[in-house]
């Protein structure tokens, strides 16, 4: 059937059409007026194309109130560009309009430029405008791209023999680490259902129930506040549980169908499987977080042994964190005072102790007065220092010191642009502590409280609760924390 309002998209056309007549809608983007003759560009979700509308055409009563972001539809001829554009698809050719059709009028003023690069506007007014924001090339093709995804993890899952299942939205509380929402009951007044904040008991019963593999892309409503990477009140996520599989089996799914689905998706290269495995205790240790950044090659040390009884006031009976840069000593003074002051104000730290080794391996600068040949010969064979490099030390608390050193370590792998490039580099955080000790004295749950400890039943019976590990982990993509669960036994 033939489509009344285009023969193609604003982004098909190319040298192949030239002599062509066709039909195409859209927005208009830009509008140059050069007099005797108008140029648009015309924009639909596939591309652009660059209209031309001459003198001649007599169209002037049609577009004299032609604004940016009106609906149009045009008929034309397509033509060779005499000034070709090679930064879009259909930079060769142009069309010359032979007749115009305004299909939606839009205000002259508009409450934001649409694609203006480098604009900044305010978020509420961008969500009250939501369906002009949703405009913006870059906006819209991220929607399209969640969509392509989202069909690539059902393809993945479907072959890997799972059962799509959609697990109920009203239901009782579930907490998981937030507020729910409820939602009153009009058949039970003054009862309330709540809107799940994960499946977690639905997929636990669905197994039990002889569904052996089961997934779903689940809605998950948490009255938290917003973060960075999560919209505020819900989010979505690839949710899978698997019957007579272990953390492995686990992990052989998630290597699969993420390393398939990034592929896909992107032309960055994806770490190669199996994804490495980093236990908490050693993600914690060397990169200050169990969420590492591994395209970032810098390790934190400890040097609290080294530093015992030493006569410096501001290491005396503290952890003592360090950090070492290669080619760190040609940075001037400047660089390490802005890096303390970093430390201080964004990750609430005393102070930031540095020196400087030169190229004789000799300490200057900052603390290297306090730090006599005895301990720069063990700092050195701990730290595998190198000529010209830069020690950066913290000291504090044992958490607080070890969190603002792994704040320190991304910011100098950021300030040195040590950062891989063009890679996913995912890793697995396993060996979750079962407990913790709080504030108060008392032992809780580290993690997640749906978990199997290592070790069964008779861990939890004759083991310190503090020395249990438990069957959690995490994906951990480029810094970030990308699937999250635990195995449990049924």
């Amino acid at each position: 059937m033939k489509n009344q309002y285009r023969t193609h998209t604003c982004g098909e056309l190319n040298s192949k059409n030239i002599g062509e007549e066709v039909v195409l809608s859209g927005f208009v983007q830009t509008i140059r007026d050069l007099g005797k003759m108008i140029f648009l560009d015309l924009r639909d979700e596939n591309g652009i194309t660059q209209i031309v509308i001459k003198e001649e055409a007599k169209l002037t009563d049609k577009i004299k109130d032609l604004n940016k972001e009106c609906t149009i539809k045009v008929r034309g001829k397509v033509l060779e560009r005499s000034s070709k554009n090679d930064k879009i698809p259909t930079g060769e050719i142009e069309v010359v309009v032979e007749d115009l059709t305004i299909l939606g009028k839009c205000k002259a003023n508009l409450p934001f430029e649409i694609n203006s690069e480098g604009q900044t506007v305010r978020e509420d007014l961008r969500l009250e405008y939501r369906f002009l924001d949703l405009r913006n090339t870059k906006l819209h093709q991220n929607i399209k791209l969640r969509s392509k995804v989202l069909k690539d993890f059902r393809k993945e899952m479907d072959e890997l023999g799972f059962t799509e299942i959609q697990t109920p939205i009203l239901a009782n509380s579930s907490p998981e680490g937030a507020r729910d929402f409820l939602v009153p009951s009009r058949l039970h007044p003054g009862e309330f259902y709540a809107l799940p904040q994960a499946p977690q008991q639905f997929k636990q019963l669905l197994m039990v129930s002889g569904f052996e593999k089961y997934y779903q892309i689940a809605p998950c409503f948490r009255d938290e506040d917003p973060r960075a990477d999560r919209s505020p009140g819900e989010f979505y996520q690839w949710d899978f549980e698997m019957s007579f599989a272990t953390q492995e089996d686990v992990f052989g799914v998630i290597e699969t169908v993420i390393t398939k689905v990034f592929q896909a998706n992107s032309n960055w290269k994806v770490s190669e499987v199996p994804f490495a495995r980093i236990s908490y205790k050693e993600a914690i240790e060397k990169y200050g977080t169990d969420k590492p950044d591994l395209r970032n090659p810098l390790l934190i040390s400890d040097l609290t042994d080294i530093f015992e009884n030493t006569e410096f006031k501001a290491f005396e009976g503290k952890t003592v964190k360090a950090i070492s840069v290669k080619n760190g000593a040609e940075k001037p003074r400047k660089f390490f005072d802005n890096l303390s002051e970093f430390a201080v104000q964004e990750l609430e730290a005393k102070g930031l102790a540095w020196v400087k080794v030169d190229a004789e391996n000799q300490l200057n600068g900052g603390i290297s007065k306090f730090i006599d040949e005895a301990r720069k010969t063990k700092i050195f064979e701990k730290m595998d220092v190198e000529p010209n490099s830069a020690i950066f030390f913290v000291a504090d608390e044992k958490n607080k010191a070890t969190k603002i050193a792994g704040g320190v370590r991304i910011k100098l792998g950021e300030e040195f642009d040590l950062l891989e490039k063009d890679v996913y580099r995912f890793c697995f955080i396993v060996d979750f502590p079962m407990y913790e000790l709080s504030e108060e004295g008392t032992i809780d749950f580290n993690h997640n409280p749906f978990s199997m400890p290592q070790g069964g039943m008779e861990a939890l019976q004759n083991k310190n609760p503090l020395e249990i590990y438990a069957y959690q982990y995490d994906l951990v993509g480029n810094g970030y924390e990308l699937a999250s669960r635990s195995c449990s036994k049924s």
